[in-house]
């Protein structure tokens, strides 16, 4: 069992998992293909159904080794749950589970650390990030009722309900094509509208969604801060535990000299 549990926690086997989700990737890519499915595409499923044999064996010997503790991972549920679903059966109403099969991929995310520090960033500025988005939401609503009020009449298509609206200043917001599109027109019967478009810019795309982007660095930044600190924590115990061996040493050294002299 020791040395089952050496091997799954081995840089190697760590690295084959990767190599066979990368190749897991393209395969599903290649699926997509009616061309090549004509030539290979016995070949392709037999791959596939190889590749998720090869990740059902390797969670349940992750299951075997750790056994209750393997569901206190989040990280190890996620892929149970990734794999389980490549599992269930891909015909009749459930046949675009078929799709989800590409959801294998995203085990990259938890098998390379770097992945793993961005998502949990992610996770850790959600809270952050619900605030700012109830503000842009706000800002939204606002400035959507004031559209529909101003340029309604004028412009049904972009602002003549407050879904509309919204949907318009949305376009507005992404910078997608809102000079030429929307803003001009718009300018040739209300001249003064730039003053109502400009700090509606201002206000989401160069300030609220900037927020968006600090608290997510930020997030990042204190996930790192929390790696290192464990890292550091742990290179402190490997010292006392040297220092603490290198002392006995020391005093079995002196208890010989001791014996001999004496």
């Amino acid at each position: 069992m020791e040395r089952l549990q050496g091997l799954i926690e081995s840089r190697v086997f760590d690295l084959t998992i990767t190599w066979l989700i990368v190749l897991n990737a393209v395969t599903l890519g290649l699926e997509t293909s009616p061309s090549i499915m004509a030539k290979y595409g016995d070949l392709l499923h037999l791959i596939d159904h190889a590749l998720l044999g090869v990740f059902v064996v390797e969670l349940m010997a992750k299951i075997v080794i750790y056994r209750t503790a393997f569901f206190r991972d989040p990280w190890r549920v996620f892929d149970f749950l990734v794999v389980g679903i490549s599992l269930l059966p891909a015909s009749g109403p459930l046949s675009i589970l078929r799709a989800l099969r590409v959801l294998r991929v995203l085990r990259l995310v938890s098998i390379i650390p770097s992945m793993r520090r961005v998502v949990g960033g992610l996770f850790l500025a959600l809270p952050s990030m619900g605030s700012i988005f109830l503000l842009l939401m706000l800002v939204f609503y606002v400035f959507s009722v004031m559209a529909t009020k101003l340029y309604g009449a004028d412009f049904p298509v972009y602002f003549g309900n407050i879904a509309a609206s919204a949907f318009t200043l949305f376009q507005v917001m992404t910078l997608e094509g809102w000079a030429a599109e929307i803003v001009r027109p718009v300018m040739d019967k209300h001249p003064q509208a730039w003053m109502f478009f400009l700090p509606f810019i201002l206000a989401t795309s160069f300030t609220v969604l900037n927020l968006f982007i600090g608290i997510i660095v930020s997030a990042m930044q204190t996930e790192h801060e929390a790696e290192v600190k464990e890292a550091q924590a742990e290179m402190e115990v490997e010292q006392a535990e040297i220092l603490r061996e290198l002392r006995e040493i020391r005093h079995e050294l002196v208890e010989l000299r001791r014996a001999k002299h004496g």
